[in-house]
């Protein structure tokens, strides 16, 4: 069977994938993405109650990318301050922007839905001149010796190609197709979020509230709409599902103390399984991980899509960088450095997050008093406050 040859073949068009190939838009590269979604799915996504939390970084890449001036700017939302509670503890971590600054100029992030990302970078990468789709196919196979990457689609379809791109999630059969191992942790807890409205302010303050079986997170949107992530023992999540919407908000108003006055259920529930995953490499013979394929982020520190962008500039500055010297795009080498920078970035901050939630969310004596140490250690001390901001703002 004949195959149809391409510099790049882009496995996913999620955010990571789509971001990547609109990276390489300018570039003499003939590239092929692949999704099971159709083209009508892709252009608009459905709301899936997600808000990303994007730093500084990601802005700037998304605009280079032309996609930040494409979301709707009425559903850019910005957070000025965080804070983490611990239960009924009296220290809290308190971060925030200096009391001068602006919203527009000076804020710790972003909040922006991740159905509008989505629509914003697919729309500069649909009629992208490089850029050949294949939707509505999954990968059956994907493999590679020295000479080139091979996928088959699931209509028996051959594409082969100097490299191939996976950006297929958290879960990435390709990745385990290409033999890379990766570090999995099931967290045994489900996420569930959900918009609610309130009468009280929420001062564009993100909130967070461990409370050992269930957290508690507030992300501000308007002055009185924001979204609710409750994070619940998997084996507990009917104590959430099962209440109708005025159970919801009667349940929220008395765990967050009426700080948000009275609250309505605005929106539909979504819920998802939370699991954390790092591949152990980000590479294998002429195959990359990109986006959750390569880390898969616990929400708790809000960097996963942040390190899903990182991910595809370090790869496409690698890319032109070896296209420019007319060098080989997919050579062990070029993926070797990539693996080292990305994994530089990502090995501290996923184990790092890990043992935050395990500290926070573990119900033993010693835990309690270790968390309320590092919450009035870290509170009392500016320079640490600083460092966290920094991380959070990237």
């Amino acid at each position: 069977m004949t195959s149809t040859r391409f510099d790049i073949i882009i496995i996913g068009a999620g955010p990571a994938g789509l971001s990547f190939a609109r990276s390489l838009a300018n570039s003499p590269l003939r590239m092929a993405i692949i999704d099971p979604a159709n083209m009508n799915a892709l252009r608009a996504p459905a709301p899936d109650g997600r808000e990303i939390a994007l730093t500084h970084p990601s802005k700037d890449l998304l605009q280079q990318l032309g996609a930040w001036d494409a979301v709707p700017t009425d559903q850019i939302f910005y957070l000025r301050s965080a804070k983490v509670v611990d239960g009924e503890s009296p220290f809290e971590l308190h971060f925030k922007t200096p009391s001068h600054a602006k919203l527009s100029e000076d804020t710790l992030g972003y909040l922006i839905s991740n159905h509008h990302i989505r629509t914003a970078l697919f729309q500069q990468t649909e009629h992208q001149g490089n850029l050949t789709w294949f939707t509505e196919h999954k990968v059956q196979t994907v493999a590679a010796n020295l000479d080139e990457a091979r996928v088959v689609l699931s209509n028996g379809e051959q594409l082969t190609a100097q490299l191939v791109v996976a950006a297929d999630s958290r879960f990435s059969q390709t990745r385990q197709q290409m033999g890379i191992p990766v570090d999995m942790h099931d967290f045994g807890r489900t996420v569930i979020t959900c918009r609610i409205e309130h009468t009280a302010s929420n001062d564009n303050t993100a909130f967070e509230c461990f409370h050992y079986s269930r957290t508690l997170a507030i992300l501000p949107l308007t002055d009185t709409l924001s979204s609710a992530v409750i994070t619940i023992d998997s084996q507990h999540i009917n104590e959430v599902l099962d209440l109708d919407d005025t159970g919801l908000a009667a349940d929220l108003e008395q765990r967050l103390k009426g700080r948000l006055g009275t609250i309505t259920v605005a929106s539909p529930r979504h819920r998802y399984p939370l699991v954390g995953t790092h591949a152990r490499r980000f590479y294998s013979t002429r195959f990359a991980l990109i986006g959750d394929a390569a880390v898969g982020m616990h929400p708790v520190t809000a960097h996963g899509f942040n390190l899903g962008l990182q991910s595809q500039a370090i790869l496409t500055e690698l890319i032109q960088k070896a296209h420019a010297q007319q060098a080989d795009i997919g050579s062990p080498n070029l993926l070797q450095q990539y693996d080292r920078r990305h994994q530089f970035k990502t090995r501290p901050i996923y184990h790092g997050t890990n043992f935050v939630v395990k500290l926070f969310t573990t119900e033993t004596p010693p835990a309690k008093l270790a968390r309320t140490a590092v919450l009035r250690i870290s509170s009392a001390l500016s320079p640490i406050r600083k460092l966290i901001s920094q991380q959070l703002t990237g």
